[in-house]
């Protein structure tokens, strides 16, 4: 049974949440604030819904914390329009996000589209290992090497550089992308799956032969280029 944080001060949406998730299956605990929210995060949590706008420390400040101990997944709740709010919040370490006011159904699309790509509790088999070049992925841990090295990546980073060593050297469309990572059709104006490439990008310590790792390909997606 996954664990669902609610942060959001809007209790009365709070209420009604826990109320249609617990009836899904999901165990549920909610605050009412950053701060709190903060200090409800545990090993156990599995997913974390972030309102912005919140009173003490909104959503951003609160996700920017977040990230400093934590990759749990976080799914931002954000007024409808408000593009900004969107752009921040993935740049810093989001997963996806989700405007207000949105159905029962559609909060549980992208719940368990989340759930999916993070997998919490799948055991572990360290012995399962994908490589391309100097990358190692081990999705039973979820974790990446590159050089040697870990890499501090959030979930959707991780199934994000999944896909693309996966599949090296194919040009992969948005489209794909966002339904293959993020379980979602792409909307109009939808930059979810450029932040993330973006955010990966920075992650990733640079080739020895000077070439990008991940390349943009104008009107068409993205491409992980091969060793000549």
């Amino acid at each position: 049974m996954a664990h669902i944080l609610l942060i959001d001060d809007d209790t009365e949406l709070t209420s009604l949440l826990k109320e249609v998730l617990s009836y899904e299956g999901f165990e549920v605990s909610e605050a009412n604030d950053g701060e709190a929210g903060l200090q409800a995060v545990s090993e156990q949590t599995d997913l974390v819904l972030l309102d912005v706008m919140m009173p003490k420390m909104n959503g951003m400040e609160t996700l920017k914390k977040l990230r400093e101990n934590w990759q749990t997944p976080v799914l931002m709740l954000t007024a409808k329009g408000e593009e900004i709010d969107r752009v921040i919040g993935l740049e810093l370490g989001a997963d996806d996000y989700l405007p207000k006011p949105f159905s029962d159904r559609e909060l549980l699309a992208r719940i368990r589209a989340i759930l999916r790509r993070t997998n919490p509790h799948q055991p572990a088999k360290t012995s399962d290992v994908i490589e391309c070049q100097d990358l190692q992925l081990y999705p039973g841990k979820q974790e990446a090497y590159c050089q040697g090295e870990l890499l501090d990546l959030t979930s959707t980073e991780f199934a994000l550089l999944t896909h693309f060593v996966q599949n090296p050297g194919e040009t992969l469309t948005k489209e794909s992308l966002s339904l293959d990572v993020l379980g979602k059709h792409l909307a109009a104006f939808d930059r979810a799956i450029d932040m993330h490439v973006s955010n990966l990008r920075k992650k990733l310590p640079e080739r020895c032969d000077g070439k990008p790792r991940i390349k943009t390909l104008r009107g068409r997606g993205y491409l992980m280029v091969l060793e000549d």
